[in-house]
């Protein structure tokens, strides 16, 4: 990868870096904190910032991604999926419309870029768009590593942000909303996909849940382009069923059966979605709601927040 110098900054101390031999350095004499690189990717974390430390990123250790046997996983990818993110690819292809409406190149933050977003392939695909995937975890697509809480670029850097399913996973996520708005320029657009009702799903990195309105005022400094369900009732009753067979158990072996039994039977539930993430009455009930948000300098106030609930009563 070719590293983008021009918009990385120290997430320390917020100056510029330069390289120094396999390693990035931060041109403040003040700071001057040097950052390693692992198989070419740098390792941007501000340990103070973080629970993460560099030294494990070295080390190449697991975090939130983590390896299984190659037959299980064989298994996992052959096997109904609880999971559907009905609204994802058209919400990401509406984001592109925009980003290429503005007529010049434009940049793209991924945060949980490790891997590949729901409905993201095709964005990721278009050579007009430039996209800087970064996360906390080892994944085949990190390109850098840091912490959504010190994001390590200067301001005004993005044309959008995506950050998809992170929120959850991030201990301050109001934080993280702020570092976005923060390396945002003065027209910059955001999309998030963050869970309501869903159950832990990444072991001790798994911290909040929002509410539709909940997830909006996590964006308030942000006037909404569009928002809504993208994972619906289906799913989460699915997900539900799946984590109370699994409560029956504590052995990871039986865990693992009752979650493939409950895949085998329970799959269909997620079709329902289809059809009801179009109607209001399941906002109360959603496994995840989506907002594309335009950066803004005024903010939505808590009394035109709570005007806006659309839920089922």
């Amino acid at each position: 990868m070719s590293l983008p110098l021009d918009v990385l900054d120290c997430p320390i101390c917020g100056q510029a870096l330069i390289h120094q031999d396999d390693t990035l350095a931060c041109k403040s004499p003040t700071c001057g904190h040097v950052y390693p690189t692992s198989r070419g990717v740098p390792i941007l974390i501000n340990e103070a910032n973080s629970i993460f430390d560099i030294s494990g990123f070295e080390a190449e250790e697991e975090t939130f991604f983590r390896s299984n046997h190659p037959l299980h996983e064989w298994i996992s990818e052959h096997l109904p999926d609880l999971s559907c993110n009905v609204s994802a690819q058209k919400n990401l292809a509406t984001l592109a419309e925009l980003l290429k409406a503005r007529n010049r190149p434009v940049r793209v933050l991924v945060i949980g870029g490790g891997v590949v977003g729901a409905g993201l392939d095709q964005l990721l695909g278009d050579t007009s768009i430039e996209v800087i995937e970064t996360d906390a975890s080892w994944g085949p697509r990190t390109q850098i590593i840091c912490d959504a809480h010190s994001l390590p670029f200067r301001g005004d850097a993005f044309d959008a942000v995506i950050v998809q399913a992170v929120l959850e996973h991030v201990v301050d996520p109001q934080c993280c909303v702020e570092e976005i708005y923060r390396v945002l320029r003065r027209d910059g657009l955001v999309y998030a996909d963050t869970p309501f009702i869903q159950q832990v799903h990444g072991r001790q990195f798994d911290f909040t849940r929002f509410t539709r309105l909940g997830h909006r005022r996590l964006f308030r400094h942000f006037e909404e382009v569009e928002s809504g369900v993208t994972c619906g009732p289906g799913m989460a009753l699915a997900w539900t069923a799946r984590y109370f067979m699994m409560s029956f158990f504590q052995s990871k072996r039986l865990r693992q059966a009752a979650s493939l039994a409950a895949r085998c039977s329970l799959f269909w539930l997620k079709y329902f979605d289809y059809y009801l993430v179009r109607r209001k009455a399941s906002f109360d009930a959603a496994s995840a709601f989506f907002f594309i948000g335009r950066k803004s300098e005024s903010i939505l106030s808590d009394r035109d927040l709570i005007a806006d609930y659309q839920g089922g009563f």
